[in-house]
């Protein structure tokens, strides 16, 4: 075989004299490192001058980031599941232009339809279209519910193929560290979506409630209630565990800031001020364990852990709680601080590094001194926490230079009353947990001002999914959650009615059964 000829074998001899041969003593910068790709293409995503370089990873020109304790296939799988759902609501503006602009034509309903079932996957209201010919197309009622039956084909695909294997996992770990449930909340901001699921990695079926309030002021009587729900089911039924196991109830509040802009892109229930957000979030977690103990005596145990979130980066800062389980603002465990200590050691070096962290946080002096360290499942929790928001800070650094270019704001739609649980990534929705609209104003309140600026000042109305769940096993629950939604959708357009009678509101009410993997149900099909 010739290889004389074969590509690269005749090198112009201006750059050998000129190049020095490269080997193991040749600095990391002289090597022709290959430029890595980005996820997202330039003009999809810049970031902004001003925003400081990549907090986790200063590692040498060319040379990419990669932590020894990354899980780079769950980041893979991760990423494309993230990708495939944003890129699916944000094609919803670019067909309805397409369609727009073929309004006025003779064929317009079955062009229009078959635009929009082969680029978005689902068919368009035949009402909409057919009232086309009389004046100019209703593209607020197009938008709104486009965005609806979005969401109700992605969240079918998505309960065919969520994967949950590892929940039986997780359950043991948690009963491993001593925690037989535990209660997650967090701000409703919609950059906190993705908590459980991406900030965390903790499976779906792990976390016994999730819950999100504005500024994580969650409602300590409803939180009670849940407790002695949970206490119950240990009693009557040995559920998870039964009730003389020893284990303990696991209460978690996470509020958030911005690093990039902390005064302007922080938590907006409490005016970007990240100070008044963990000391609101550490309040209500001192009110519910006393609420708990005054009301069942000290028998009654309950950790409480407070986590904040660096939402430019995903990383968290874990308070670490001391042998009394108080904790403090000043106590914790910052993540992108640790990421960037063990980014050059093996596996073995950062998880040591990792735990003397947070030994270290224990046996701080000053205004964050404690009483002695927490108890060793709770030291196991946290650390476990911190090696899994490692995967994400990297996560962050490969796709997005380690920085989110969306630090602000880029919901899709506001998700009142029960989360979608399939559905769990940043910024796709804003969710405004509430029994009724009185008292969850705050939440609402916010997510309109939020979305005012996101759709509003376009001219697109606001997407606003009602949901609730409903448990089968109880005669009229399912009709009684049809009947909430329509009184929640009466109660928001009242109190927003400027916006309901130009068109900006775009409700949609849909009900669940609790059971996994039940279907999402129109409320119109219930009550019809």
């Amino acid at each position: 075989m010739n290889t004389r000829n074969r590509p690269g074998q005749r090198i112009s001899p201006l750059h050998t004299a000129t190049r020095q041969p490269y080997g193991l003593g040749t600095p990391a910068g002289v090597l022709q490192a290959r430029a890595r790709q980005s996820v997202f293409s330039s003009h999809e995503f810049s970031l902004n001058s001003d925003v400081p370089p990549n907090p986790a990873c200063s590692t040498d020109s060319g040379r990419p980031c990669h932590h020894p304790l990354t899980n780079e296939s769950e980041n893979r799988r991760l990423l494309a599941h993230e990708v495939k759902i944003k890129n699916s609501f944000d094609a919803i503006v670019q067909v309805l232009k397409r369609i727009a602009s073929l309004q006025h034509e003779p064929d317009f309903e079955q062009r229009a339809q078959a635009i929009a079932r082969e680029q978005l996957g689902f068919e368009l209201p035949a009402d909409i279209l057919a009232d086309a010919w009389v004046a100019d197309l209703d593209m607020r009622a197009l938008y709104g519910e486009s965005v609806m039956r979005m969401l109700r084909l992605l969240a079918e695909q998505a309960r065919h193929t969520n994967p949950q294997q590892d929940t039986d996992e997780a359950m043991a770990f948690f009963l491993d560290s001593g925690y037989h449930a535990v209660d997650i909340s967090p701000c409703s901001d919609g950059r906190l979506k993705g908590l459980v699921r991406y900030i965390l990695r903790l499976p779906d079926g792990a976390v016994r409630s999730r819950k999100a309030y504005a500024g994580a002021m969650f409602d300590v009587d409803a939180n009670v209630k849940r407790w002695v729900e949970t206490e119950l089911m240990r009693f009557r039924e040995g559920r998870p565990v039964t009730a003389d196991a020893g284990t303990r109830y696991l209460k978690v509040a996470v509020y958030h800031w911005s690093s990039s802009n902390p005064t302007h892109e922080g938590c907006a229930a409490h005016g970007s001020n990240v100070t008044a957000a963990a000391e609101a979030g550490l309040k209500r977690l001192n009110e519910f364990r006393q609420a708990i103990e005054n009301s069942f005596c000290c028998g009654a145990s309950v950790d409480n852990l407070l986590i904040g979130v660096d939402t430019d980066t995903d990383a968290i800062k874990v308070h670490i709680p001391d042998a009394d389980g108080a904790m403090s603002l000043y106590r914790f465990v910052d993540n992108i601080e640790l990421y960037r200590a063990t980014v050059n050691d093996d596996a073995s070096s950062a998880r040591l590094k990792l735990h003397r962290a947070i030994l270290e946080a224990s046996a701080i002096t000053g205004w964050g001194a404690g009483n002695g360290e927490p108890h060793e499942g709770m030291r196991r929790l946290i650390a476990s926490l911190l090696i899994n928001n490692l995967s994400q800070i990297e996560y962050v650094c490969s796709n997005w230079g380690g920085r989110y270019a969306d630090i602000g704001h880029a919901e899709r739609f506001i998700n009142v009353g029960e989360g979608f649980e399939e559905f769990q990534m940043r910024n796709l929705a804003y969710l405004a947990h509430l029994h009724t609209v009185e008292e969850g104003a705050p939440d609402m309140d916010v997510g309109i001002k939020i979305f005012t600026k996101l759709n509003v000042k376009h001219g697109l109305p606001i997407p606003i999914a009602i949901h609730y769940r409903y448990d089968s096993r109880v005669p009229g629950c399912r009709e009684r959650s049809a009947e909430r939604c329509q009184r929640i959708r009466a109660a928001i357009e009242g109190r927003y009615p400027d916006l309901a009678a130009k068109g900006l509101l775009a409700c949609s009410m849909t009900v669940q059964d609790k059971r996994p993997g039940s279907p999402i149900e129109l409320v119109e099909a219930i009550t019809a």
